[in-house]
């Protein structure tokens, strides 16, 4: 594959990206996806199996919004994309994950194996399984309006800011049912918010405990500087050395605040590139249209797969074609 016009960059997204039958119409139709995928869901065992069947099931076992579910799929799903478009010639300039998708980034980008990957997925599911009911709210307003609104109690109870993903989208964390009592105030004062698909809370106080215990799943783990610079939504810079070989990094990334707005718009300030979202749905294609050099048009957007399980396969072999069109003006 020629040079591209502009550097892409791939954007793997993470909790709340999920949808039934995400990605399953490439499962058997493209080659590459469909191997990495039965590569990973062999390396987690017995739980792999189940994880498939839930996956491609009609009606899964455990609900899809389940951290046990969304998290590994997520991580899955992302990576085997990056690797498919990786097999067809791609050569990335850059990656940024969102949550999980970080995660995703960072195996496509050599800092562990798969085969490690899998035992931090399990290790991540069984920390997660040890945090109360919970979850997410997208609010749509800054982040700096947002604080002053979570109350002593809600902050007490580990509620928080978990993710500054644009200007005016905002997401907060924690536990229930504070969470709820947040939600409903913050209608009161007419903030619109949507809830993000997830029974647990993520990137919050209320999850510290979990993400300890991820920390420990990283024994005996190697870990090596990316081969592709990954953009770090824990400082907005690409993720150094030193942060690279350290399992605390990782880890803690779990509890920490997600500065994907932050991180996106250093890469877009650094120079023009076309984005490419490797997930399921568009949710981080929507958040970079609203950045001015997307608007302008310096920098573009591709999300190969749809929002839902219909018109997958169609959708994807469309981005393909457009992608390689775009890459064909670079030549």
């Amino acid at each position: 594959m020629p040079e591209p016009s502009r550097p892409v960059v791939l954007l793997f997204p993470g909790q709340g990206a999920q949808h039934p039958g995400m990605a399953v119409e490439l499962y058997g139709a493209e080659p590459e996806f469909t191997a990495t995928m039965d590569e990973f869901f062999a390396l987690m065992g017995e739980e792999g199996g189940r994880l498939r069947a839930d996956w491609l099931g009609d009606d899964p076992r455990v609900p899809l919004d389940d951290a046990s579910r969304a998290q590994p799929l997520l991580f899955a799903i992302g990576y085997a994309l990056g690797r498919t478009l990786t097999a067809r010639g791609l050569r990335p300039a850059a990656l940024l994950g969102h949550s999980v998708g970080e995660l995703a980034a960072a195996c496509l980008a050599g800092v562990f194996t798969l085969a490690d990957a899998a035992r931090l997925m399990a290790a991540r599911s069984q920390a997660m399984a040890t945090v109360g009911p919970g979850g997410m709210i997208a609010a749509g307003v800054a982040a700096d309006d947002l604080e002053p609104r979570i109350g002593a109690r809600h902050r007490a109870a580990g509620v928080a800011v978990a993710a500054i993903n644009a200007p005016r989208h905002t997401v907060v964390a924690g536990p229930e049912p504070w969470l709820t009592e947040l939600t409903r105030e913050l209608a009161a004062e007419g903030v619109t918010t949507r809830r993000v698909p997830s029974r647990q809370p993520f990137h919050c106080p209320a999850v510290r405990g979990a993400a300890e215990l991820f920390a420990v799943g990283f024994a005996g783990v190697p870990l090596a500087p990316p081969r592709v610079p990954i953009r770090s939504t824990a400082t907005g810079r690409p993720v150094s050395r030193a942060e690279a070989l350290s399992p605390g990094f990782w880890a803690g990334q779990l509890a920490r605040t997600v500065l994907f707005w932050a991180a996106l718009d250093g890469l877009l300030t650094d120079g023009d590139h076309t984005l490419v979202e490797a997930g399921p749905g568009r949710s981080l294609s929507m958040l970079a249209r609203r950045h001015a050099a997307v608007r302008s048009g310096r920098s573009t957007v591709l999300a190969p797969l749809p929002a839902s399980a219909e018109g997958t396969l169609a959708a994807w072999k469309a981005a393909m074609e457009e992608l390689d069109a775009q890459v064909g003006e670079g030549a």
